[in-house]
């Protein structure tokens, strides 16, 4: 049976947390230095160019600790991703950090840390994003709190000081920032915003989250097309699981508002902004089995509304089948078949939003 520690690998949510088994490289004097990475040779196939052809890459980070006095602790993460399918000269593109950040922890009175870290708004998200090789789409890095993003400073704290078993609650803070390129990347700016989650957990493996962002929008976001003139950004977003007896079920539903990206191109009159109110619903079922097998299945589906010229359209709508496969506990592979629900039509071609089916397969290293 695959334990927890491997799917924390496997699953790209848990991946960007550290790996569970994560190897100790130093322990020295109350100082410690954890090293774990993971070798994913990843390869789709598809009808669309865009959604074919190798996708492999290696994933390492670093954790550090040291021991300041009983009741304080400082800590550290850096996470770095290099894509191994592209060429030795020429392009670089695709390998960046994903991680840095550091902090202190206060005993039960919780963590406070800055850097690039992923946004509250994911907490609920990272329930349903445990696909192989599809899902994330409701996560966008550099695009408010919901993904990975810079300048955020996060506290959390765990059981509630240390009084409720299970009870978590965040809050966050991200600075504005706005590019300074021309033309300007809307894609990845943002103003100032604030964000909070509620997570509890039972011990019979139920549980509930929560969370809510709020940010200002720049004023390249307010001059976009999509969405022009509106000032504020808003995600907000609510999960279900259960994780127990080899079963996982998870749902999830959501809402943002002026946060999501789109870009048009008609012709030679290119759109671009974000989407007026997205809704979101993800769901997931998981069973491991005693063989080393763990099937899946899910479905996820994004709504965009009121979005200028083209009122309502689906920004995705798929069904997911998928297996894991474990070796040994270092070394397992997947198989992940999407099948797109959404019909060819002029939004999704101005769009680029893809209607063909995917098959992904790939051969996970973990260290």
């Amino acid at each position: 049976m695959i334990k927890h520690k491997i799917l924390a690998v496997v699953i790209p949510a848990l991946i960007a947390a550290g790996a569970a088994n994560a190897e100790e490289i130093y322990n020295k004097d109350g100082n410690k230095i954890n090293l774990y990475g993971t070798i994913n040779l990843h390869n789709r196939f598809s009808k669309n160019q865009n959604n074919e052809d190798d996708k492999s890459y290696l994933r390492f980070g670093l954790k550090a600790e040291s021991q300041i006095t009983d009741l304080l602790t400082s800590y550290g993460q850096w996470e770095y991703n290099i894509q191994t399918n592209l060429p030795e000269i020429g392009d670089t593109s695709g390998s960046q950090t994903r991680l840095g950040f550091a902090g202190i922890k206060f005993s039960d009175y919780g963590t406070i840390d800055y850097g690039r870290n992923y946004g509250i708004g994911y907490d609920p998200i990272s329930w349903t994003n445990i696909l192989p090789a599809s899902g994330g789409n409701a996560a966008y890095s550099d695009n408010g709190m919901v993904g990975r993003s810079n300048d955020l400073v996060t506290y959390r704290n765990s059981n509630l000081f240390g009084l409720l078993d299970g009870f978590d609650f965040a809050l966050q803070y991200q600075r504005k920032h706005s590019s300074n390129t021309t033309p300007h990347n809307i894609r990845t700016e943002n103003g100032s915003g604030i964000g909070s989650s509620i997570t509890y957990k039972n011990p019979v493996g139920v549980a509930v989250s929560a969370a809510y962002t709020h940010a200002d929008r720049t004023k390249h976001q307010e001059d976009a097309f999509f969405s022009k003139g509106k000032k504020t950004a808003e995600t907000w977003t609510t999960a279900m699981k259960y994780d127990a007896n080899n079963v996982y079920i998870a749902a999830m539903y959501g809402e943002t508002r002026n946060n999501t990206y789109i870009k048009t191109i008609s012709g030679s009159t290119t759109h671009e902004g974000m989407v007026a109110k997205e809704q979101k619903f993800e769901a997931v079922a998981q069973y491991q089995s005693d063989c080393g097998l763990r099937p899946s299945l899910a479905y996820l589906q994004s709504i965009g509304k009121h979005i200028q010229t083209h009122g309502k359209q689906d920004l995705y709508k798929y069904i997911d089948l998928a297996t894991y496969y474990n070796f040994n506990s270092k070394l397992l592979t997947y198989v992940d078949y999407k099948i797109n629900l959404l019909d060819k039509n002029e939004f999704t071609s101005q769009a680029s939003i893809t209607t063909d089916d995917t098959v992904g397969v790939g051969l996970i290293y973990q260290f």
